[in-house]
């Protein structure tokens, strides 16, 4: 089957009543048919049995086997949130005295961990220009046990060649780690180009529509094992709700990203040239630095664009109070058009030469762009630009 397909036939086995659409399971702890049975469920980790839903659920584990279908991965694990999945990464294949390369543009809250908390740990990091993946070599050490980027970067929307990072990875034996969420499965699969795993704010446009908080983590069976134990007993499970939405979204996810894409490039194009702006990023615009690059790996350009105001960060205040109906929100990959500025929001905990740094400039316009007719998303975004 293509994954499209997949995405919407692939469910866990009917129960008695022979239900078409999934039923959610939602419970907390499940029961056995004797005390052998139980006792041997918590002698034996390997056993495919559910025992307490912070392990398993089949709500969830019908999530997980769809994703790591689409992503072309043995095996994965679910977790509470995206920010979960990176952490649980993180805590998972990092000890004290090892060292993470990371590119410097990640989202606001995953820089955090690596310059506040793993130091605090023991844990060096290093950043690296994604503009410039040549100096990845320089900053290998004989501690070095991950390397971890984003593509396309939030907000920035750089990109880097996976398959040139992942031969670097294998030479010294790191761990590569890859943030997918702004592309989703439907758009690029960075296992295919050689990442050991691939993670997910599967809040963004995997749910699609605002609606529940969720991670996943997909890739290597023998890593994944070490994952689900550290989520097992550390406790950031994905409720089996969120999980039921989640799946149920999964079948929608490549006409959605499609059409996410063919709005966000119609809108790109449109502004490119705006008096008003300095530039505008998209990746699959030929003005990208890396629009060949983004041909290669993705399907599409993804449902988001950023552009700068000339009028710098009052500039984009005055933007976002300008709009009428597109939402004025910290979130992204909905169904509605979302405008943010990520300089005084998401990345505002960044000094001002760490914004400058992963190119979030004083008037950058993060735009995820939904699917209202494009005309109606670009005569708002004008009107906006004109006042």
């Amino acid at each position: 089957m293509r994954p499209e397909t997949l995405a919407i036939r692939t469910q866990i086995e009917r129960t008695a009543h022979k239900e078409h659409s999934t039923p959610l399971f939602l419970t907390s702890s499940f029961v056995y048919d004797s005390a052998e049975d139980m006792a041997a469920a918590f002698a034996d980790d390997s056993l495919d049995v559910n025992i307490y839903s912070r392990f398993s659920n089949p709500s969830v584990d019908e999530f997980i086997q769809k994703i790591c279908l689409l992503e072309g991965a043995e095996d994965g694990i679910a977790t509470a949130t995206g920010m979960a999945a990176v952490s649980a990464c993180f805590m998972t294949f990092l000890s004290a005295g090892d060292h993470i390369i990371s590119a410097s543009a990640v989202f606001g809250s995953t820089h955090t961990i690596l310059t506040k908390y793993l130091p605090k740990w023991g844990i060096e990091f290093s950043y690296f220009d994604m503009n410039n993946p040549e100096m990845i070599e320089t900053l290998i050490k004989s501690n070095t046990k991950v390397l971890y980027v984003e593509t396309p970067s939030n907000p920035g929307l750089d990109i880097i060649d996976l398959t040139y990072v992942s031969l670097i990875c294998k030479k010294h034996n790191i761990i590569f780690i890859v943030d997918n969420c702004f592309a989703t499965p439907a758009v690029q699969q960075p296992i295919l180009f050689g990442a050991d795993l691939v993670l997910h704010s599967a809040t963004k446009f995997i749910d699609g529509q605002g609606r529940v908080l969720g991670g996943v983590v997909v890739g290597k069976k023998e890593l994944i094992k070490q994952l689900y134990l550290f989520v097992r007993n550390t406790g950031p499970s994905l409720s089996p709700f969120n999980a039921w939405i989640l799946s149920k979204s999964l079948e929608t996810l490549f006409v959605r990203m499609e059409k996410h894409a063919e709005n966000a490039l119609y809108i790109a194009k449109q502004l490119e040239g705006h008096p008003s702006l300095n530039w505008v990023k998209y990746p699959f615009l030929a003005s990208h630095p890396r629009f060949e690059i983004a041909n290669q790996q993705m399907k599409n350009g993804g449902g988001i664009l950023t552009f700068e105001l000339k009028a710098g960060i009052e500039g984009g205040r005055k933007f976002l109070n300008s709009l009428q109906w597109l939402s004025m929100t910290n979130n992204l990959g909905d169904s509605r058009t979302i405008a943010s500025h990520p300089a005084s929001t998401t990345h505002s905990k960044l000094s001002e030469e760490e914004r400058k740094a992963v190119g979030i400039t004083p008037g950058l316009i993060r735009l995820s762009v939904g699917l209202e007719h494009p005309d109606d998303i670009l005569e708002e975004i004008k009107n906006a630009l004109s006042k």
